[in-house]
């Protein structure tokens, strides 16, 4: 499916540029009224913006090829979530796996395998009738697509349904260049002839693949391992580290210890004291790396020590240096991690500028935050493609530590196709 952009002045004129461009077959997707900007621009008139799709033909496989491919795909592709993480009690709300799409396993695993690929078979079922009857709803308030006289029924079926696909996504803030992204890159692996249910499949397993499967703590290795957890102001970053350190000396045993390098926000290391008496750890001020790698000395029996650092304005250079150092200052014995936390409520301009400022820091793993506060996930799934970095955690409240999972992907796919 090729999808391009037209400007008109009306909405006719940027449909007749569509039909002219992309041939009679090209059906509108999106149209959206553009409005002049400007004290002087006031005067003048709206331009229509349309977004039309072609089907190009040459791409669909035929159904034998088409089978191929998916059993293919089906044995090689592993979407599991729990094969690398350590947490336990990651039942189906935090890591229930893509079954359906996961390599032949042995004899031992089959039968949890099964009931995991029949959870899957149900999300999809319930989100496929949740999408037929918007579909429905939407073919009752709009009035007939233009269509080529040799358009199939079928295929009209399958271009409403792409249509409310990427309605849809838009709605949940996903990006528009990787609504188109996804879209394509499923319609090649989609037999013209395919009902909606395979074309739905075929895009929640995209998304499912460009999420990737979290990347948490690492466990293997010499201890103390350091986690550092950097991000901007307000994001519960030391909120985040009582969860996951909870987490660790529950339910692993494992000894952690806690440091702190916020010493510009008021009270930040009280509030980190509190949690770490409650869970009976040790806690330390640092100011520098060298008194970072002096307090990793008194640590070494630990197995895990949770640096917290100052959240700052991504705009402010010489805090930004002071959180390099620290993080580049570890003594080369120590194994570390480093978690950028950011908040999932926050604008996605604002989060590129961010991302790129941390990435000056260090490499970095992605935890979100306040879940809870908003009900579109779009920007997980663009940072997540805009950055290439692993997603990890997330968290949906204040809780400590209940409030905390290993990222769910198909949870947050499911939202951003609809799903509740």
């Amino acid at each position: 499916m090729t999808i391009k952009k037209f400007q008109g002045k009306t909405q006719e004129e940027a449909t007749e540029k569509a039909r002219q461009e992309l041939g009679a077959g090209a059906v509108v997707m999106n149209v959206k009224e553009i409005k002049p900007k400007g004290l002087f621009n006031f005067f003048k008139g709206s331009t229509f913006e349309v977004t039309a799709a072609i089907e190009e033909k040459e791409q669909f496989l035929n159904a034998v090829q088409m089978a191929a491919m998916q059993q293919k795909k089906i044995e090689n592709i592993n979407l599991a979530a729990d094969e690398k993480i350590q947490i336990p009690l990651q039942t189906e709300k935090t890591v229930e796996t893509a079954s359906a799409y996961q390599r032949p396993v042995t004899t031992e695993k089959e039968a949890a395998l099964n009931k995991s690929g029949s959870d899957i078979e149900k999300k999809l079922e319930n989100l496929s009738n949740i999408l037929e009857k918007k579909l429905s709803e939407d073919g009752a308030r709009e009035a007939e697509i233009p269509v080529a006289p040799k358009t199939s029924p079928k295929n009209l079926e399958n271009f409403k349904f792409m249509k409310m696909l990427y309605r849809t996504m838009l709605n949940n803030d996903v990006n528009e260049k990787y609504v188109n992204q996804i879209l394509d890159e499923a319609e090649k692996v989609t037999n013209s002839g395919s009902n909606v249910d395979i074309i739905l499949s075929n895009v929640y397993q995209k998304m499912i693949l460009k999420l990737g499967e979290p990347n948490c703590i690492d466990l293997s290795g010499k201890k103390p391992r350091v986690i550092f957890f950097v991000g901007p102001t307000g994001v519960g970053k030391t909120t985040t580290i009582a969860k996951i350190a909870a987490k660790y000396k529950v339910e692993h045993e494992k000894k952690v210890a806690m440091l702190t390098a916020d010493t510009y926000r008021i009270a930040a290391a009280e509030q980190l004291k509190i949690y770490a008496n409650i869970l009976d750890a040790p806690v330390k001020i640092i100011y520098s790396a060298e008194e970072l790698n002096q307090a990793l000395e008194t640590l070494a029996e630990y197995d895990l020590v949770f640096v917290d650092t100052a959240g700052f304005s991504h705009k402010n250079e010489e805090q930004r240096e002071d959180i390099k150092k620290l993080v580049n200052g570890l003594d080369l014995k120590y194994e570390k991690e480093v978690y950028l936390v950011l908040s999932a409520t926050t604008k996605y301009k604002d989060l590129m500028e961010i991302v790129d400022i941390y990435r000056e820091i260090a490499e970095y793993k992605i935890i979100f935050t306040k879940l809870d506060e908003t009900t579109s996930f779009g920007n997980i799934l663009n940072i997540r493609l805009y950055s290439g970095a692993d997603l990890s955690y997330m968290t949906n409240g204040q809780s400590v530590p209940d409030d905390l999972e290993v990222f769910n992907t198909q949870m947050v796919v499911k939202q951003l196709l609809g799903g509740k």
